[in-house]
C-alpha cells in the first residue's frame, strides 16, 4: 500500500463492533449474582489510525476478538441494607466523573466505563422505601481513564495500584433528587530508573454534588426537568513533576505537583408527550446542555488545573469525541517517542483526553422528534470555547515554545461550532428481540484555537456513523 501522510490520522473509514452480554442469576429473594461482559469487541476492518498509540483505544490494530469483562459481583439484600462484592461499575449524576459506559447518549457511542473491585454497602437509614440513601464502598480500581491494574496500556506496563474510599448520600423523591458523592483515592505505580526503581504516587480527594428537579408543565402535555452536577478535585501527585524549580535545577529534590480542578454540567429540558390506548411516550424533546471544565495554560507551574470529564459524557460527535481526542493522543505519542525525546516528561500519560471534555466550556442545544414511536430524529449544535490558553505540553516541554496542538497561537480560545444530525429506528423482530438501525453525522467548523503557526485554519471536520444492532 502507498505510504500515508504522517501528519494525518490516516483513518477515514472503519468497522467496529461489540457484543454486550449481561445477566442476573437469582438464588433466592435476597441473593443474586450479576455479570456483564463485552465479548467480543474491537476493530474489524477499514483504516487503522497512526501515531496515536497513547490513546486508551487507539484503533491502530485490528482486534475484533478483544474481551472486556465489566461486572461480576454477588449481591445480598439483608434486613439492614444491600451488600455487593466483586467487579462493578458505577454512575453518578450526569456521569462527568463516575460513569459506567452503559447510558445511551444522543450522539456517539459509550465505551468501556470505570471498573472497580468493590465492597459496597448501601442502606436507607430512615427505613425501607424512604428517600434518604447512604452508600459506603471500598475499591481497588481495575481500569479507568487514569489507572490500569493489569498494565495493558503502553503507558502502564507495570500496572497501577489504585485504591478508593467512597461515600455517597442522596435524598430522592418523586420530583427531586439531590446528593453528594465523596472519594479519596490513592494510586501508585512502580517505575524503573537507571540506578533504582521508584514509585509514583497520587493522592486526590473529590467532592461531587448532583441533583435533579422535574415536574409537569401546567397547561401542556409535557414535563420540564433540570439536571446538574459539579465536581472539584484536589490533592498532590508525583506522577507529574513540572515545577520551574525542578526544570532549572534537576539535582534538587523533586517537588510533587498540586492538583486543583473543577468541572460542572447542567441540562435544562422539556419533553412533550403523546398517548395512545396502551402507552405514553415523549414525541418531542428539547434540551439545552451546558458544561465547564477548567484548563491548564502553564504545564510548568507546579500545579495541575485541567479537569477532564468522563469519556462517556458525550457532547456532540466531532469536536471532543474525535478532533481533540486524536490531537491530544498524537501529542502524547510524539512526546513519549524515544526517537524524539530521550526521556519524556512525567505525567504525559494523562494528556490524551480519550474523547472527554477538558479545558472547555460548551453550550449544546439539542432536539429529538419522534414522528412515530419507534423513530428518533435528532439535531444538535455545539458552541465551544477553551477555558484557558490552549497549550500543547509537547510543544512546551520538548520544543520550549508555548503553542497549540498545531503550533499556532495558544491565546486563541475559539474551539468552533458543530452541527450534528441523526436518525435512529427500532424494529421489533420477536417479543424480546429488537433490531436497531441508525445513522448520524456531524460537521465541525473549527475555531482559531486550531490555527497553525502560519495562521492557516483547520479545515472543516466531518464524521458520519452508520449503526446496526440487536437488543435482546
Amino acid at each position: 500500500s502507498e505510504p500515508r501522510d504522517p501528519a494525518l490520522l490516516g483513518q477515514n473509514k472503519y468497522l467496529y463492533h461489540w457484543l454486550r452480554l449481561n445477566g442476573r442469576v437469582v438464588f433466592r429473594d435476597d441473593l443474586a449474582v450479576v455479570g456483564e461482559i463485552d465479548l467480543p469487541r474491537g476493530l474489524i476492518a477499514g483504516d487503522t489510525a497512526q501515531y496515536v498509540e497513547r490513546s486508551r483505544d487507539p484503533l491502530s490494530t485490528y482486534n475484533w476478538y478483544d474481551v472486556h469483562p465489566r461486572q461480576l459481583y454477588l449481591e445480598y439484600r439483608s434486613p439492614i441494607g444491600m451488600f455487593r462484592i466483586g467487579q462493578q461499575t458505577s454512575f453518578w449524576g450526569l456521569g462527568i466523573l463516575a460513569n459506567d459506559g452503559d447510558h445511551k447518549q444522543m450522539f456517539g457511542d459509550t465505551i468501556r466505563g470505570a471498573l472497580v473491585e468493590r465492597l459496597l454497602y448501601a442502606t436507607t437509614p430512615m427505613g425501607k422505601d424512604t428517600p434518604l440513601l447512604v452508600a459506603l464502598a471500598g475499591d481497588l480500581v481495575f481500569e479507568d481513564n487514569t489507572a490500569d491494574l493489569l498494565g495493558n496500556s503502553p503507558d502502564q506496563p507495570n500496572g497501577d495500584i489504585a485504591g478508593q474510599a467512597v461515600l455517597a448520600v442522596a435524598y430522592r423523591t418523586d420530583f427531586a433528587d439531590i446528593g453528594i458523592y465523596g472519594v479519596y483515592r490513592h494510586q501508585q505505580r512502580e517505575q524503573s530508573a537507571v540506578l533504582q526503581a521508584f514509585d509514583e504516587t497520587l493522592d486526590v480527594g473529590v467532592v461531587d454534588v448532583a441533583g435533579k428537579l422535574r415536574g409537569e408543565v401546567p397547561g401542556t402535555d409535557g414535563y420540564a426537568y433540570i439536571q446538574a452536577e459539579a465536581a472539584a478535585l484536589f490533592g498532590r501527585t508525583s506522577y507529574v513533576r513540572s515545577s520551574y524549580a525542578n526544570r532549572l535545577d534537576p539535582t534538587q529534590e523533586l517537588e510533587d505537583e498540586s492538583i486543583l480542578s473543577f468541572g460542572t454540567a447542567a441540562i435544562f429540558g422539556f419533553v412533550h408527550t403523546r398517548q395512545n390506548e396502551t402507552e405514553r411516550w415523549g414525541d418531542f424533546v428539547h434540551e439545552l446542555a451546558f458544561g465547564y471544565a477548567t484548563g491548564d495554560a502553564d504545564p510548568f507551574d507546579g500545579s495541575t488545573h485541567r479537569f477532564t470529564m468522563d469519556t462517556n459524557h458525550n457532547v456532540g460527535l466531532v469536536l471532543f469525541d474525535h478532533v481533540l481526542q486524536w490531537k491530544t493522543a498524537r501529542s502524547a505519542t510524539i512526546a513519549q517517542d524515544t526517537r524524539i525525546t530521550n526521556r519524556a516528561n512525567p505525567g504525559l500519560q494523562f494528556l490524551p483526553s480519550n474523547g472527554g471534555v477538558f479545558g472547555a466550556t460548551y453550550l449544546n442545544p439539542r432536539f429529538l422528534f419522534r414522528p412515530v414511536r419507534p423513530v428518533d430524529v435528532k439535531l444538535g449544535l455545539v458552541f465551544a470555547q477553551a477555558t484557558s490558553d490552549v497549550v500543547d505540553p509537547y510543544h512546551a516541554g520538548a520544543l520550549g515554545t508555548y503553542a497549540n496542538y498545531d503550533g499556532g497561537d495558544p491565546t486563541k480560545r475559539d474551539l468552533g461550532v458543530e452541527i450534528d444530525v441523526g436518525v435512529d429506528g427500532r424494529i421489533p423482530i420477536e417479543r424480546e428481540v429488537t433490531l436497531e438501525l441508525g445513522a448520524e453525522g456531524g460537521v465541525l467548523f473549527p475555531g482559531h484555537a486550531f490555527d497553525d503557526a502560519d495562521g492557516n485554519p483547520l479545515p472543516e471536520q466531518l464524521v458520519a456513523n452508520l449503526k446496526a444492532g440487536l437488543q435482546f
